[in-house]
């Protein structure tokens, strides 16, 4: 049975007057990532300070958050998630017309192939800002199949060999959205994307701005080091090339590792809410020929430092 918090329990900054009188209930699905929350609307959650004060601790802690029967309107989605922090909109994937920012994952049977989500990754690394967090919404679900993986980063980094701790330390990454999203485009286009978006440096172990928490912070949209090759790293030509290159696949590698991984089946109104900054996500793709239609909020992160 979920875990419902009891007074105790609670954070005592964030207990709210009516705290006795709410069933808000906490499962953890992991022994390191993931709880699934009941008794609990968003709908409401986007109106009551304390509630949301609630749940923006748990997702710290628990890094996503999960939520069924959240029949809510693409407004209280909204609004929900703008607690957050504000919207961002996709440079590639529509956003509803009614509710800039809020993104239309659709995935029909006349949808064009493409592969950007069954890779495992952090959304918008290829900003100066990538995403703070989203919250997702699944509005057609398959009978069965394209579930959602994510993983903690946090755990990934403080996992790693102390030798590997050391070496990454200071090193810096370069992200792209022109070798990724990019890459399918007519040159033109594609050249036109990277000007409006060029790509992003980032540290490779970055620190969570509210939390304090090191976090590995390379994945699928990152491209290589940009500080590597120094007479600490490089002795031969080799020690570099491909030396930075098996390196970094071993650091993206970390994420496939399954004990810092959740793993979350759809179902119609249900939610994820994540904090993009400390996890990354795989949307698995094995349900064609079945329909699955998803929304995101996508919100606006600040400069990982």
């Amino acid at each position: 049975m979920p875990k419902t918090l009891r007074p105790t329990e609670r954070t005592p900054a964030l207990v709210r007057p009516d705290a006795l009188r709410t069933s808000l209930g906490v499962e953890p699905l992991t022994c390191t990532i993931g709880a699934e929350l009941t008794g609990v609307s968003l709908a409401d959650a986007a109106r009551d300070d304390g509630l949301f004060a609630e749940i923006k601790s748990l997702l710290l802690q628990y890094k996503v958050l999960f939520l069924r029967d959240q029949d809510i309107t693409r407004a209280d989605h909204v609004a929900f998630a703008e607690r957050l922090g504000p919207l961002e909109d996709h440079p590639v994937v529509g956003s509803d017309p009614e509710h800039p920012g809020l993104v239309r994952i659709y995935k029909d049977l006349d949808s064009a192939p493409e592969h950007y989500e069954n890779a495992l990754h952090t959304d918008g690394t290829w900003r100066e800002n990538p995403s703070m967090g989203a919250v997702l919404r699944c509005v057609v679900s398959p009978p069965v199949g394209g579930d959602t993986i994510w993983v903690n980063m946090v755990e990934a980094q403080r996992r790693l060999p102390e030798h590997v701790r050391t070496q990454i330390r200071d090193l810096r990454a370069r992200h792209s959205i022109e070798a990724t999203f990019g890459a399918v485009l007519p040159d033109e286009q594609r050249r036109a994307l990277a000007a409006r978006f060029p790509d992003a440096e980032h540290p490779v172990v970055r620190t969570h701005p509210e939390t304090g928490e090191e976090i590995l912070f390379v994945n699928a949209f990152t491209t290589h080091f940009v500080n590597y090759h120094t007479p600490a790293n490089v002795r031969f030509g080799q020690d570099y090339a491909p030396g930075a290159g098996h390196l970094l696949n071993y650091l993206i590698s970390q994420a496939a590792v399954p004990e810092y991984q959740v793993r979350w089946r759809w179902q119609k109104n249900s939610v994820a809410i994540w904090d993009n900054r400390s996890t990354q996500h795989y949307a698995v793709q094995d349900y064609w020929p079945a329909v699955r239609r998803m929304e995101r909020a996508g919100i606006v992160g600040d400069r990982p430092f």
